[in-house]
């Protein structure tokens, strides 16, 4: 499939699924199922130092760091004479580490912009405001900026699908593709239990990242001669 008509279709995916959450309750259904409503707690809580925390938080975050700053030097270490091997996947490399600098940072642009609370701000779910969606009227009389939509922590993962790039192999590409996909949907789970975040949120960040991607990955084989 051409590049171009991929970026439409997934450009029109992702349309018509953040419209599907705009209008249906699929957000509030989910949700329900991790929030007890007797102990009126969620089903994990996030205890910095935990051993949840340093896994699906913490230390997965430093861990993608730390994988950035690595694809950074071997793309660089690529344009040494000695690097012969490595010359071949120079482009690849470089679209892992636009994509895992670009997506996450363009995601929290949004996260910051779109001023919607996150499930534990709920009433519903113990919180103190109402349950807002992207396009409902924000009431007011709620002075406080929520920072929860898409989900910013799960973009770091689903940042490195950008790796089915690197791959040339087709076993390889499938095989990337769904080991980022878990690693990205254990994080973006993990903030849904403890009530940071909706399906929707997550479901959005996935496809945006996916979008970004693809579109790093036409201007990469268009500007970038390598």
């Amino acid at each position: 499939m051409k590049i171009n008509r991929e970026i439409v279709i997934i450009l029109t995916t992702l349309i018509a699924l953040f419209l599907l959450f705009e209008i249906t309750n699929i957000d509030m259904f989910v949700q329900k199922f991790f929030y007890d409503d007797i102990s009126h707690k969620w089903l994990l809580s996030h205890e910095k130092g935990s051993w949840l925390d340093i896994v699906f938080y913490t230390g997965i975050k430093k861990s993608i760091i730390a994988f950035a700053v690595i694809i950074l030097f071997l793309y660089l270490y690529s344009f040494r004479k000695s690097a012969k091997k490595l010359r071949e996947y120079r482009e690849g490399l470089l679209i892992v580490w636009l994509s895992v600098a670009i997506v996450p940072a363009l995601i929290g642009f949004l996260k910051a912009t779109t001023n919607v609370p996150c499930p534990c701000d709920a009433f519903v779910f113990g919180g103190d405001y109402p349950y807002i969606r992207v396009l409902d009227s924000m009431p007011q009389e709620i002075m406080k900026k929520f920072k929860c939509y898409p989900a910013g922590h799960a973009s770091g993962g689903f940042a490195l699908m950008s790796l089915f790039f690197l791959f040339k192999s087709k076993i390889n590409q499938i095989l990337a593709l769904v080991v980022t996909l878990i690693i990205g949907w254990s994080m973006g789970i993990y903030k849904m239990l403890i009530g940071d975040h909706y399906l929707s949120h997550t479901i959005i960040t996935m496809v945006l990242s996916w979008l970004l991607i693809l579109i790093i990955k036409k201007v990469v084989n268009k500007y970038c001669k390598l």
